[in-house]
C-alpha cells in the first residue's frame, strides 16, 4: 500500500515528526495512540543530534514505511 497522503512530502525531522503523530489519530484506542506517542518522541529525542542528510533520509522513509505497517495491521477489517 501506498504511503498516506503527505507523506511523500517529508523532507525535515519535523516534518516527520508532525506526520507520525497525525498517524496516531488513526489509531482505534487511546492507549494505543499514547504508547505510539511515546515512543515517537523517544525517536525524535534520540536522533535529534543526527546531521548526515542521507542518514536522515533513511530515518524518514524506513519511520514513513513502519508507521503504515502500524496503521495497516490495526485498521484492517479482520
Amino acid at each position: 500500500m501506498a504511503p498516506a497522503g503527505g507523506a511523500l512530502l517529508i523532507q525535515t525531522p519535523v516534518q516527520l515528526y508532525r506526520y507520525l503523530l497525525r498517524c496516531c489519530r488513526q489509531l482505534p484506542t487511546t492507549v494505543m495512540q499514547h504508547h505510539y506517542k511515546h515512543a515517537i518522541r523517544q525517536g525524535y529525542k534520540s536522533h535529534s543530534d543526527e546531521d548526515d542528510p542521507e542518514r536522515i533520509q533513511m530515518i524518514i522513509h524506513r519511520a514513513v514505511a513502519d508507521a503504515q505497517w502500524i496503521l495497516d495491521k490495526y485498521t484492517k477489517k479482520k
